[in-house]
């Protein structure tokens, strides 16, 4: 067993900076890479690519990226794990080797399957699970028929045999994106499986570097402080068999990896922060310690953990209908007002009910609503958008946009032809016991065919019981602030922040600049002034949760996003920019406590 290893980050989605692997390779000593490239709404793309050619269903990129560095992971001796086979790892594991053999370059390939239960839902439902929306608690029942993607979120246990095996590549379908960086550490550092402390390390460095450049510089808040954005380094993870690690780049590259874009990341598409839930650990970050042991160095250490559940998440999209979304651009004298007009008139001549409809006025408040400052653009590209079951309706929207631009308002400029018809596909995120999920672990000769395969269970045999907690609520201080002089600021002169999705909630990370700040917002910035703040965004509830030690406040804004995903006609349908609304709204501060930021 080894004492440590180092494990580079590869990309964070798809659609990532493809050159990525290349320089991590090629910008010092890592002993593996792992790579994340799916999100819940990309399983149901490569469905619908599987649908129209039962050959496809993974992600294409990954396979001219792998073959690309292939000679060169194998001379550097380097191991790489990743989800790129979506939906169809074998087909995807099968191309690589037929494009590698053109070459002349030999690499062991495993591949891991059983995740995709599209096939088996009738085997499950409803006699042995009900697939229950575990956000909303709506019943399975009303959109069965229209299930076009089921895939459970698989964790450790089929990865570390893919390792025994010794291939250069892991190919997987959809793992968590934490358990890609995980495994190595576990295969190699000799940790059981019963070591939650040091499992939950290796959630805690799998979530710092399963989103790339995030944590290295990318979305900081304070992206000022990055020198350079060329050549952008990517995040590496040197983990020591205790469980602490130290985050770091390659040296000579962009970015910044500090205590705060660590901070930052740490927060990112967070739930309840003591209960961070895997297939493998539930991981408590209210303890984390870090420390910055060298310019884009950080230390992390003191993870807790505690048991898995008996469950495994699973991630299912279905059809939802139908959307379209048309843009013409106003400018001229009064373009808010004239924007508002276009509005008016647009609707009353489409004269159509939807079931949903929605206008955005770009460059002015299409991302933040009622959070932004009252200003008079130069320009506003207006944005319309339905949603509904009824194809002809979509249609008509279709067709409506066009006349606008001859008969109403001068100034106006096209941006483009006929909206198109999208299909709708709606996620929707439930749990299946473990004891149903059985995966398997294939091991691939250089011509694509299967040598070796091993079945393997998904229960480890320690799991306990979890129940979630609705938030934490802290005592009340109001005499300690209430004598205070104070100064309105923007919340960004005194916290950063990070925002991300999860279906139709999104979450906001709040770190505080300094300790002071913490007890004050701690006290002042509560869920309903949250609530208040996002008041025409947010329609459900908002629950807060307390990390001291990283001194932040991490805010779930319910029923938010317009349904999430795809379904949402919203702009910015994944909350990443909501961070930036609540960074720029003015807030009440102690005098005396902004000399320390």
């Amino acid at each position: 067993m080894k004492d440590k290893i180092r494990i580079a980050n590869a990309g964070g989605f798809w659609g990532d900076d493809l050159g990525v692997l290349r320089r991590q390779l090629e910008g010092g000593e890592v002993d593996y890479i792992s790579s994340d490239f799916l999100a819940e709404v990309t399983m149901s793309i490569l469905r619908k690519q599987q649908l129209k050619n039962e050959a496809m269903g993974y992600v294409g990129d990954f396979v001219d990226q792998i073959v690309d560095v292939a000679a060169l992971m194998k001379e550097k001796k380097v191991r790489m794990l990743t989800n790129a086979g979506g939906i169809n790892p074998l087909a995807c594991a099968r191309k690589i080797l037929s494009e590698l053999n053109k070459k002349g370059i030999d690499l062991k390939i495993t591949v891991v399957v059983g995740d995709n239960i599209i096939e088996r839902i009738d085997e499950f439902y409803p006699d042995k699970t009900m697939f229950t929306d575990m956000e909303t608690g709506d019943d399975f029942a009303r959109i069965k028929e229209n299930i076009q993607s089921a895939n459970v979120y698989l964790g450790v246990p089929p990865l570390l045999k893919a390792l025994e095996s010794g291939a250069d590549l892991i190919l997987a379908g959809r793992v968590t994106d934490t358990s890609i960086t995980m495994a190595p550490f576990i295969y190699e550092l000799g940790w059981d499986l019963g070591d939650w402390n040091k499992l939950a390390a290796g959630l805690v460095a799998g979530h710092i570097i399963e989103c790339g450049a995030q944590a290295s510089g990318g979305n900081f808040t304070d992206w000022q402080k990055v020198k350079s954005w060329n050549n952008m380094g990517y995040p590496i993870v040197e983990m020591n068999k205790d469980g602490s690690f130290e985050v770091y780049k390659h040296a000579n590259t962009g970015g910044l990896i500090s205590c705060d874009t660590i901070r930052e990341q740490l927060v990112y598409e967070m739930g309840d922060p003591k209960h961070y839930i895997s297939p493998d650990v539930v991981a408590d970050f209210s303890q984390l310690e870090l420390t910055e042991v060298a310019p884009n160095r950080v230390l992390v250490k003191n993870a807790k953990g505690h048991p898995s559940t008996h469950f495994l998440k699973v991630s299912m999209a279905y059809e939802d209908g139908y959307k379209a979304v048309s843009s013409i651009v106003i400018s001229g004298g009064r373009v808010l007002n004239k924007a508002r007009e276009f509005e008016k008139i647009f609707w009353e001549r489409l004269n159509t009910d939807y079931k949903k409809t929605n206008t955005e006025y770009i460059g002015y408040n299409a991302c933040h609503q009622d959070l932004v400052e009252d200003i008079d653009p130069n320009e506003i590209l207006l944005r319309f958008s339905v949603y509904d079951d009824d194809l002809e309706k979509i249609k008509a929207f279709s067709t409506s946009i066009a006349p606008l631009i001859l008969s109403g308002p001068p100034g106006v400029a096209v941006t483009g032809g006929r909206a198109r018809s999208q299909q709708v596909i709606t996620y929707w995120p439930t749990l299946i016991p473990k004891s149903l999920i059985q995966t398997t672990v294939h091991v691939l000769d250089s011509a694509g065919e299967i040598k070796e395969t091993y079945d393997i269970d998904s229960i480890l045999g320690n799991e306990s019981d979890f129940t979630p907690v609705n938030g934490e609520i802290s005592s009340e201080k109001e005499d300690e602030f209430s004598q205070m002089e104070m100064i309105v600021v923007p919340l960004r002169d005194v916290c950063m922040a990070r925002s991300g999705d999860k279906g139709d909630t999104f979450n906001i990370g709040v770190l505080a600049r300094s300790e002071k700040i913490y007890s004050y917002l701690k006290v002042k910035l509560t869920s309903d002034v949250v609530k208040s703040m996002f008041a025409g965004i947010c329609k459900g509830k908002v629950k807060r949760y307390e990390l001291d030690n990283l001194l932040a406040l991490n805010f779930l804004l319910e029923e938010s996003l317009d349904g999430g995903g795809t379904k949402s006609l919203m702009i910015d349908a994944q909350g990443k920019t909501m961070a930036s609304a609540l960074l720029n709204q003015t807030f009440p501060i102690p005098k005396s406590y902004l000399q320390d930021v």
